[in-house]
C-alpha cells in the first residue's frame, strides 16, 4: 500500500512546510534529526541520516517507522461485513476476527481507487486502513456504498498513531516491550494486547518484505511508543527509518505503490493482482462485471520486474525499449538502484504480446540505452518459510 500520486519522496528539508498535517510523533523525529518531505499533505521524515543505512538496518536488523499518514477508517454495525462485501473486491465476510486482508476498492470500470489493508477487530468491527492521498475518495464511497445498510463508517485517522517495526530482529525488540506471545501471531493476525503500557492493536503487517509488526495506538501515546522500540532495541541495532528507506524496500519486495504500478487506469488483473479479486463470492460488488470481462480476456499489459546494468537506475516515466526495433512497448512504473542487489532495478508495465516475443529490451535513461532483464518478482524474498503468509 502508498500515496496516489506520490513518486520516490524528495526532501523538503529539517523542518515541516506550514499548513501540513503533522504525525502525533512529530517532535520526536526533530529530535532524531529527521529531514522532512510533503506527503500526501503531510510532513513525514524522509530520513534521519542516510537512506543507504536506514535500509540496510530494516534488512539485517530492524528499522522503526512512523506510518501516521496513514487513514484508519472504522466501519462497525450489523451489515458492516455485507457492506465491505459489497463495496470491495475481496471477501470480507468471510475474514476471521483477529485476521487481516489485502484488498482493493474499484470504480465500476474496474479501475483500483485505492489498495487497502482490513483488519476484523470483531463480529460488527472493521478496521480499514487506506492510503493518505486517496483516503477522502475511500471514505466517500464507502459512505456512498454503505446504500442504508445498518452499518458506520468513521475517519478515525486523527485518534491513531501508526508506529512500525520491521526486519529480522523485529519480534525479537516488540517481545521485550509486551506480554503478548508474539511468536503465536500470524501473518496478516492482529491481536489486541498494551504495548509498553500502552493499549494496542498488534498486526504482523507490514511494506518492507521483512517479518515485523505496525502497532495502532492512541495518537498521544505514539511517541512514547516510538522512543521505546528504539531504546530497548538499541543493543540489537534498530534504527529509525523514514520514507525513502521504506520506499527502496517495498520495490525491492515488489510491492505496488499507488500512483506508480496501481491507478484508476490500472485493473488487479494487469497490476497481477487478480488473486485479491473474489469473482466467486456471493452477492454482487462493485466492480464485479467489469472484472469477470478482464479475467476472462486477460490482461492488457503485465507488470514485471527488470534488472539492468550498470549503475543508473530507470525511473519512473521512462520508456522501455525493443532493442531490436528501437520501439517504445512499455513504460517504467518504479525504479531504484537496489542497496541489497547492488544493481538498478524496476519495475514496468508490457504488452503481454511483447513479452511473448521475449525480445531484447532496454530502458532509455535520459537518452541512453540501458540493457535490462526480465526477471520474476520480487527480487527480494526474505529467507524464511513463505507458505504462512498467505492472508
Amino acid at each position: 500500500m502508498s500515496d496516489e500520486h506520490q513518486r520516490a519522496p524528495q526532501e523538503a528539508g529539517d523542518r515541516p512546510e506550514a499548513g501540513l498535517r503533522r504525525s502525533p510523533m512529530h517532535d520526536h523525529h526533530v529530535a532524531h534529526g529527521a529531514r522532512f518531505v510533503e506527503f500526501a499533505g503531510w510532513s513525514m521524515p524522509l530520513r534521519y541520516g542516510s537512506d543507504l543505512a536506514e535500509h540496510h538496518a530494516v534488512r539485517q536488523r530492524a528499522g522503526v517507522f512512523d506510518l501516521s499518514h496513514m487513514a484508519e477508517l472504522e466501519v462497525r454495525g450489523p451489515a458492516a461485513a455485507e457492506l465491505l462485501d459489497h463495496a470491495l473486491v475481496g471477501n470480507l465476510s468471510a475474514l476471521a476476527v483477529g485476521r487481516a486482508r489485502y484488498t482493493m476498492i474499484c470504480d465500476a470500470a474496474g479501475g483500483i481507487l485505492d489498495d487497502l489493508v482490513v483488519y476484523r477487530r470483531g463480529p460488527e468491527d472493521y478496521l480499514v486502513v487506506a492510503n493518505a492521498a486517496n483516503a477522502s475518495t475511500v471514505l466517500a464511497e464507502l459512505e456512498a456504498r454503505a446504500g442504508g445498510r445498518a452499518a458506520a463508517v468513521v475517519d478515525a485517522t486523527s485518534a491513531y498513531g501508526l508506529v512500525a517495526v520491521q526486519g529480522p530482529r523485529a519480534l525479537e525488540i516488540l517481545q521485550r516491550l509486551t506480554r503478548t506471545p508474539l511468536g503465536e501471531v500470524p501473518y496478516y493476525g492482529s491481536v489486541e494486547s498494551a504495548v509498553h503500557g500502552v493499549r494496542a492493536l498488534v498486526a504482523r503487517t507490514g511494506y518492507t518484505g521483512e517479518d515485523g509488526f505496525e502497532l495502532f495506538v492512541p495518537a498521544e501515546d505514539a511517541g512514547a511508543v516510538f522512543e521505546a522500540l528504539l531504546d530497548t532495541g538499541r543493543d540489537a541495532g534498530v534504527a529509525p527509518a523514514g520514507l525513502a528507506a521504506r520506499d527502496s524496500l517495498r520495490l525491492e519486495a515488489g510491492m505496488p505503490l499507488y500512483g506508480n504500478e496501481l491507478s484508476r487506469e490500472v485493473t488487479p488483473y494487469e497490476a497481477g493482482l487478480g488473486r485479491v479479486v473474489r469473482l466467486d463470492k456471493p452477492g454482487d460488488f462493485v466492480g464485479r462485471e467489469a472484472l469477470e470481462r478482464r479475467s476472462a480476456l486477460g490482461p492488457t499489459r503485465e507488470l514485471v520486474g527488470l534488472v539492468a546494468t550498470g549503475r543508473r537506475a530507470p525511473r519512473h516515466g521512462y520508456p522501455v525499449v525493443d532493442e531490436a526495433t528501437g520501439s517504445t512497448v512499455g513504460s517504467v512504473t518504479s525504479g531504484v538502484l537496489s542497496p541489497t542487489l547492488g544493481r538498478p532495478v524496476a519495475m514496468a508495465y508490457l504488452d503481454p504480446a511483447v513479452l511473448a516475443k521475449s525480445p531484447g529490451l532496454a530502458v532509455d535513461v535520459r537518452g541512453e540505452l540501458v540493457a535490462v532483464e526480465l526477471v520474476a518478482l520480487p527480487f527480494y524474498r526474505r529467507p524464511v518459510r513463505r507458505e504462512r503468509e498467505r492472508a
